[in-house]
């Protein structure tokens, strides 16, 4: 595997049910929305918000340890001539610091953390915003 490559794979357990796992051995159930098991949709959604959370986080987190930091990502998911997609994606940013210098800090670099995950640090959220082809294969 090259070092820009990253994957997962993907096993059936039973219609509609399926164990995700990464190359370091972690696991993820993935269903339909018929059980608690995240759908591919909720998947996205929280790739995308834990990919921005990650940026932020590192970078306010040096300055001051946050009370509460939450993020929450929401879209419509729609059927139109293009197909079934996601639109209206919003990613929503909660964080709160202790009174203080070093939470003033963090509070003053919060949106600027923000904006550089969105504009161009979140590998997942550029890769949606960019509309990077997939390539679909069948192996016999």
């Amino acid at each position: 595997m090259a070092d820009t490559e990253r994957s997962v794979s993907i096993e059936r357990v039973e219609n509609s049910r399926y164990l995700a796992t990464n190359v370091r051995g972690g696991k993820l159930s993935i269903g339909s929305g018929k059980d608690d098991d995240f759908t591919p949709v909720e998947l996205l959604l929280a790739a995308i918000g834990a990919c921005s959370a990650i940026d932020v986080d590192v970078v306010v987190s040096r300055r001051a340890e946050p009370d509460e930091f939450t993020v929450v990502v929401r879209g419509d998911k729609i059927r139109d001539d293009a197909g079934n997609r996601m639109e209206n994606l919003d990613v929503a940013f909660t964080v709160h610091f202790p009174d203080g210098p070093e939470g003033d800090t963090a509070r003053e670099a919060l949106p600027r953390a923000a904006k550089m995950s969105h504009d161009r640090l979140c590998t997942v959220s550029r890769t949606v915003e960019i509309a990077t082809p997939v390539t679909i294969t069948v192996n016999p």
